[in-house]
């Protein structure tokens, strides 16, 4: 696949090109192409040590766990914060799953609020007790859902979190979050059988010792709330230890409600090798990647020199719900990422060659959407008053209601905005009429990227979630095959879901 350093930088918008052109190079201390470039960094010094959450694998074709919701604390620095977790973690417990399997978890909520969940990127029947974000969980009651895999479900990293409306950004900030990883056989490819695998899921908690971290203002439910720390697997820039010549394989999830990550790491390229929705044909070289929140990818680094390499976040700028001044009272701050913040460091030891990339990874024909049969224009908005039913909408800095919308329609469980055929394949004309960006989300049935107006271009892959700029178009493609049933899309900015930004579509 053609290396796309010539081609990335240029894609950003004015406004992103500014807040990070300063800094850029001079922080990485990279080239244009820096990625490719062997350069130790002293930048920033190791941290703890790299950890894991725990693993539980299905067996004979099934697993069965137990997710318990609960107030609890766990590490931080020298001490401990307040958290909401799973099983006394944040994040909980990695499920391991394979193509066919049957994935049963019964979750229990020993919170003092309904919850519920929702396995983001699973595709799986969103009925029943399967992937039924409907369903309510009150305080000191269990559910248990089901959940069975297609046996061509695409190997791919997807992850569980809380999904009941007007609560989902609290609760996952508060912490209630965790991975899900399907394997296939592709996981034994020679090139691949001997790499190390992690799983880095990325947080951005507000620290603190009480649940007052939960509580966020009108104007950052607005924006859409950012925490005090960057976290990876609830660690502050753990330290990852590679040998040279070694070949790391890297599952990355952007857990926050909120927060984008434009990731890069120092001396290094990232080879992606999957998204959301599966694996890529062949791995797609890069010297950054934007992942929006909800959204995951899959990369190799492939470690020669010894040093400390930094994995950092890129400043972004995802904008501000102000509009000169009518909205928000004529405030709105810019939401904007600390340029070159370090998440994680690479500690290499000894030296040697590169290590062996796969050439190939699936067919290239499992990553055709096919043709579609017709058109839908989806719009995304926020604005004064405007919007209509559901628990949408919030209060602005000058005292008026903002809506939150998806085609003029606040949300309403007891309305559905899209009916559509099982079997048809629509192509979703998704524009952002806001000055903010907005990650699009769909659940149970996977979509491809087929243009967009602005933003970096697409790593080529299946997606569930997709990052729309503000003020601009992304057309996607989506068969909705194999699944029937009732479910929801929306803004995965979680504030914005809360306040409306979300539709219902029923397959039928």
């Amino acid at each position: 696949m053609a290396d796309r350093c010539s081609v990335r930088a240029p894609a950003w918008t004015r406004r992103q090109v500014l807040l990070a052109g300063a800094a850029g190079a001079a922080v990485l201390g990279l080239s244009a192409c820096g990625g490719s470039t062997d350069t130790t960094s002293t930048a920033a010094k190791p941290g703890a040590p790299f950890a894991q959450p725990t693993v539980l694998t299905s067996t004979n074709g099934r697993l069965e766990v137990t997710l318990k919701a609960e107030v609890g604390t766990v590490p931080y620095g020298d001490g401990t914060r307040f958290a909401y977790t799973y099983n006394g973690t944040s994040p909980g417990p990695t499920l391991r799953v394979r193509p066919g399997d049957t994935l049963i978890i019964t979750l229990e909520n020993h919170l003092d609020e309904p919850t519920n969940l929702h396995t983001h990127g699973l595709h799986v029947s969103p009925e029943g007790d399967s992937d039924n974000v409907f369903v309510q969980v009150d305080p000191g009651q269990s559910h248990t859902y089901t959940y069975v895999l297609p046996g061509d479900h695409r190997s791919s990293l997807c992850w569980y979190h809380p999904h009941h409306h007007g609560m989902v950004a609290p609760q996952l900030g508060g912490g209630l979050f965790g991975g899900i990883i399907i394997e296939d056989a592709i996981d034994q490819l020679p090139d691949l059988a001997g790499s190390t695998e992690r799983l880095l899921v990325l947080a951005d908690p507000k620290v603190g010792d009480s649940s007052s971290v939960l509580d966020v203002s009108g104007m950052q439910k607005m924006q859409g709330r950012e925490g005090d720390a960057a976290l990876v697997n609830g660690l502050d820039a753990p330290a990852i230890r590679a040998a040279a010549g070694s070949l790391e394989r890297w599952r990355v999830l952007n857990a926050s409600p909120s927060r984008y990550y434009r990731l890069a790491l120092d001396g290094h390229r990232l080879q992606v090798i999957g998204t959301d929705g599966g694996r890529l044909a062949a791995p797609d070289p890069v010297d950054e990647l934007l992942l929006a929140p909800g959204e995951r990818t899959e990369v190799l680094v492939t470690p020669t020199k010894p040093g400390v390499f930094p994995l950092r976040t890129r400043g972004y700028d995802r904008g501000s719900p102000g509009m000169g001044g009518g909205m928000m009272g004529g405030g709105g701050g810019s939401t904007s990422s600390i340029d070159g913040q370090v998440l994680a460091t690479m500690v290499v030891t000894g030296s040697a060659s590169a290590a062996a990339l796969p050439s190939s990874l699936v067919p290239e024909a499992d990553l055709d959407a096919g043709v579609a049969g017709s058109e839908r224009p989806i719009e995304l908005a926020m604005g004064m008053g405007g919007g209509t039913g559901g628990m949408g909408g919030g209060m602005g800095g000058g005292g008026g209601m903002m809506s939150f919308s998806i085609n003029g329609e606040s949300f309403d469980a007891n309305r559905t905005n899209i009916e559509v055929r099982a079997g048809d394949s629509e192509d979703w004309v998704i524009t952002n009429t806001s000055s903010m960006d907005h990650p699009f989300h769909l659940h149970a049935w996977p979509f491809r990227v087929i243009e967009r107006t602005s933003g970096p271009p697409d790593v080529p892959g299946w997606k569930d979630t997709v990052n729309v700029p503000a003020n601009s178009t992304v057309t996607v493609r989506v068969p909705l095959t194999d699944i029937t049933g009732r479910t929801v899309y929306h803004c995965h900015i979680l504030d914005h879901e809360d306040q409306g930004m979300m539709g219902v579509i029923q397959v039928q």
